[in-house]
């Protein structure tokens, strides 16, 4: 119960910032084009510098030498959960371009945005664990994910080298860098010389990276939230496989997954905490973004997907500490 209500009321923290970002942009404080810039900055700025002071505070040579175990995990339950999504988006759905959608959205969670929020203020000290978790999930996206369900046929490389290319680039991103720059801090013992102390003191350059990853959480969510605001909400009612999908990347999903491990835990092989609350925290997540920012930036009707967001981010405000007080 406590697990429960703690859960909840971070939950309802960072809803409160989705219904500002919803109110600013209903009242057109804020614009939808709005969108881009504050993206941006979360990808380019907040979110690397969360990344990179977290790597210079927790990463060390035990964590380096533990880390491929979390990486496997990850991808083990990634190349069995894609199959299966595949095959629900195509019973969900005649229209090809909805049916990218969908499996793009069961395959993968919002496990960046919410998930790095989620985890980082509920579950601090396995953050370091859960950047290394989610890993493989950032290269599967960068290599299939986007290029294989977002973009359209006719906007990808034809050839195949340059397809290898520009996912390779793709892979070379701010949060990559953030991390690779944290976790040589961090190994090389420079961390604890610049790191800073219980009363906030140390180098400036620390204050400013903590701060700015400070702010990935909440512009996060109000960035959510203003993109929910352009919602066409008659649209999304009316639309009965977005319930469907929803309720399997909320519920069915995590619950499934979780328990199997769970299972497994008490009856085959002892699993690792850590490694447990990250597989449940990444699978538990909403439904990401991508599916709306990267096919309107081609011309595409984004309602379906945008409500496919809407419905399972105002959702799983209640389904996310429900699922880890079930699990955790």
């Amino acid at each position: 119960m406590k697990l429960f209500l703690s859960t909840l009321n971070q939950m309802g923290v960072l809803g409160t910032f989705m219904i500002i970002g919803f109110i600013l942009g209903k009242l057109g404080i804020l614009k939808k084009s709005s969108t881009k810039a504050i993206s941006r900055m979360e990808n380019n700025i907040f979110l690397p510098a969360l990344v990179m002071y977290t790597f210079i505070e927790n990463f060390n040579m035990s964590t380096l030498s533990s880390s491929w175990k979390p990486l496997l995990l990850s991808l083990a339950i990634e190349l069995v959960i894609i199959p299966i999504s595949i095959i629900i988006a195509r019973r969900c759905s005649k229209s090809d371009f909805l049916r990218r959608m969908y499996t793009y959205g069961l395959c993968f969670s919002n496990f960046g945005f919410m998930g790095n929020a989620v985890v980082s203020a509920l579950f601090p000290e396995y953050y370091t664990a859960y950047i290394i978790f989610t890993l493989p999930l950032w290269v599967l996206i960068y290599v299939w994910g986007v290029p294989g369900l977002l973009i359209e046929r006719e906007h990808a490389p034809k050839d195949k080298k340059d397809r290898v290319l520009s996912s390779l680039k793709a892979l070379i991103n701010p949060m990559f860098i953030a991390m690779l720059i944290g976790a040589i801090i961090g190994i090389t013992g420079l961390g604890s010389k610049i790191a800073l102390d219980e009363n906030g003191n140390g180098i400036f350059i620390m204050q400013v990276v903590k701060v700015c990853g400070g702010c990935m959480s909440p512009l996060a969510m109000i960035m959510t939230g203003i993109t929910f605001a352009f919602i066409d909400f008659k649209k999304v009612i009316k639309t009965i496989s977005i319930y469907v999908v929803t309720l399997l990347r909320l519920i069915v999903y995590p619950l499934v997954i979780g328990g199997l491990f769970l299972l497994i835990d008490r009856l085959v092989v002892s699993i690792d905490q850590t490694f447990y609350v990250c597989l449940v925290c990444s699978v538990a997540m909403p439904l990401g973004l991508n599916t709306i920012v990267i096919p309107s930036a081609y011309g595409k009707d984004t309602s379906v997907p945008a409500g496919m967001a809407l419905v399972s981010h105002v959702l799983s405000i209640v389904t996310i500490p429900l699922v880890m007080a079930i699990l955790l």
